[in-house]
């Protein structure tokens, strides 16, 4: 599974060497070793893999050249560059503090490495190299997070006609189903009786109906911690209608969702315990005649009255009507997913989670997480002193902030208003995708965030 092997007598050894120590390494291998790479030592680079020849020719190992801080990617694409042999790691080189917990990150992110989206296309089918499990991994864990990363970048991944709010809801209850939790749904006008006002406004006007997941698993006596996902499964922008340039990714826009799906499976896998609920605002910000109209002013479950200031700003909508539905039983930790606004992207990029706090221990909590997992996150401002950005003559709140400054914030600001304890609360602006391919990363479907928060959730809930 994954290109990881239990044992194999045939397995060539994988020599890590980091680059600033190439030479010494050099020094003590046996002379044919040294001519071979003597030719070649000045230009390896951090990445570079050679394989190296025995007596007769024939490959006998593999050099992998690393930086000299290693981290989980630094073997990631090395499994595709090899020939399809067992191989085995060899360490050795390497000056770390801890080469167990080295292991464990080159593993996992060999794994990650191993991810193809060929739904659509002809499978090469070409054979790659196979990595034997190193002693002390633990590969209960490896498997749990390789499996809830291919599970978000698939749903990601997955075009909108295939990707809809029905699909969405049944990868969701297929979760349900594999860790035996409890799914329920409120759908189309039901979102009406069942006072989920927001919910139903901005996907009433697609064929496939909106919709409120709710997942529950684990005894109800165990600290409660409930996730918040995005849930739009395209979005047009609505009748404030995006140009074609900027529908072009936006099968990504559940990507909020489909992370939340993959940080449960991480939580799941590994027991953490905790009582855990996934709530999903599933829907299509479509364009018809019964779309959501700007200046049109909706209500909410929380009781505010919102002003649409543009329907393009569609997320935080239905996010207000989940958060205040988790609010009603007070979880201990309320974190939300979204890729909610461009301007988190220009503020820290799209390889970096932008995520706000008003408690300043979770915020550290997290971004200390996120570094131990290699997983960046980046504190962005919950100014309070913009919510006047927000304020408008006709409803208790605009969805849209004023002007053209500090949009992520708005968004947060906006999103507060519905959340009923903001010092237990975590709302994370993410990409959602690679724009970029990179080892273990193609471009595609990501699962930003995920590594840093399940980290952060153990440290918290595990005694």
């Amino acid at each position: 599974m994954y290109d990881l092997i239990d044992e194999s007598a045939d397995a060539l050894p994988v020599h890590v060497v980091p680059v600033g120590g190439l030479t010494d390494w050099m020094q003590g291998q046996a002379p044919l070793w040294r001519n071979w790479l003597a030719s070649r030592v000045d230009r390896m680079e951090a990445g570079a893999a050679l394989m190296l020849p025995g007596d007769d020719g024939t490959p006998t190992a593999v050099l992998a050249v690393v930086g000299d801080a290693p981290d989980m990617w630094s073997i990631a694409g090395l499994q595709s560059r090899l020939p399809a042999n067992p191989y085995c790691l060899d360490l050795s080189a390497l000056t770390v503090p801890d080469h167990a917990a080295l292991a464990q990150d080159l593993v996992t992110g060999w794994a990650l490495g191993t991810y193809r989206f060929d739904r659509y296309k002809k499978a090469s089918g070409k054979p790659r190299g196979q990595l034997v499990w190193p002693s002390g991994v633990d590969q209960a864990r490896v498997i749990a997070m390789v499996e809830a990363t291919f599970l978000v970048r698939t749903l990601i991944n997955t075009p909108a006609q295939d990707m809809g709010p029905t699909a969405l809801e049944a990868a969701a209850r297929a979760l349900a189903e594999r860790f035996g939790g409890t799914a329920h749904s409120v759908v189309g006008d039901d979102l009406l009786t069942g006072n989920f006002p927001m919910i139903h406004a901005v996907g009433r006007a697609a064929a496939d109906a909106p919709r409120l997941i709710d997942l529950t698993f684990g005894d109800a006596d165990l600290p409660k911690v409930t996730l918040v996902g995005k849930g739009v499964c395209f979005d047009t922008g609505g009748l404030d209608l995006k140009p074609a340039s900027g529908m072009e990714l936006m099968r990504k826009d559940m990507g909020g969702a489909a992370t939340v799906l993959g940080l449960a499976h991480m939580i799941l896998s590994l027991a953490v315990p905790v009582r855990l609920r996934v709530l999903i605002p599933a829907g299509e910000n479509a364009v018809a005649g019964n779309a959501f109209r700007p200046g049109d002013i909706l209500p909410s479950r929380k009781g505010l009255t919102v002003e649409i200031g543009n329907t393009d700003a569609e997320g935080r909508l239905v996010l207000g009507d989940a958060l205040t539905l988790a609010g009603e039983e007070n979880p201990d930790l309320l974190v939300d997913l979204a890729t909610l606004t461009g301007a988190a992207r220009v503020a820290v990029g799209t390889e970096i989670a932008a995520f706000f706090a008003r408690d300043d221990g979770l915020a550290s909590d997290l971004a200390q997480a996120g570094s131990r997992a290699g997983d960046a996150v980046w504190r962005l401002p919950l100014h309070e002193g913009y919510r006047h950005m927000l304020d408008t003559p006709f409803a208790d709140i605009n969805n849209a902030g004023s002007g053209r400054f500090a949009g992520a914030s708005t968004a947060a600001l906006f999103l507060k208003e519905f959340v009923a304890d903001p010092d237990r609360w975590l709302h994370l602006d993410i990409m959602a995708w690679n724009s970029r391919n990179r080892p273990g990363r193609p471009r595609g479907g990501e699962a930003m965030g995920m590594r840093a928060l399940v980290r952060m959730i153990e440290d918290r809930f595990t005694g």
